[in-house]
């Protein structure tokens, strides 16, 4: 399915207030409100709208700290790797796991409390990690930008 401008611009608006009626919408993409439920419809079954989700405060739910963990395995063997991916994915504080290409072979990004909250995921999870050969640790210590938006071209 090809996206032509409309179906851009309700993903842009989409993107910046999910929660945003129909009728709002409609009016913001300069469209009927029938037309435009229509293309919604089709954008979520052709899976360019994924799922609808409410974004957190992480602050006001105490866990400001964001850590940004690079991990080296032993080896790049396929049950090393579907081992240490089932592993990660069953840990509540990790937010998203990358496979990279360069030094580190994942890149996780975990958020926690505090220090000594961070301290206790890394002794109760990311220590047991199958696989593991290296891994280095790097503390936010302010997030400059931060969006869920993708660039819609």
């Amino acid at each position: 399915m090809e996206l032509d401008t409309t179906d851009k611009r309700i993903l842009v608006a989409l993107q910046r207030k999910g929660r945003m009626s129909n009728a709002e919408l409609s009016e913001a993409v300069n469209l009927s409100a029938s037309a435009c439920h229509r293309r919604v419809q089709r954008l979520e079954k052709e899976g360019f709208i994924r799922d609808y989700v409410a974004l957190l405060n992480a602050r006001k739910l105490g866990v400001a700290t964001t850590v940004f963990v690079e991990i080296t395995l032993q080896a790049q063997a396929d049950e090393v790797l579907d081992a240490f991916e089932k592993a990660v994915a069953r840990i509540p504080d990790v937010l998203e796991c990358h496979l990279m290409a360069g030094s580190a072979d994942y890149l996780l990004k975990v958020v926690a409390e505090n220090t000594e909250d961070f301290a206790r995921i890394h002794r109760q999870y990311l220590a047991r990690l199958p696989g593991v050969a290296q891994m280095q640790s790097s503390f936010a210590l302010r997030t400059v930008f931060k969006t869920t938006a993708l660039p819609v071209v």
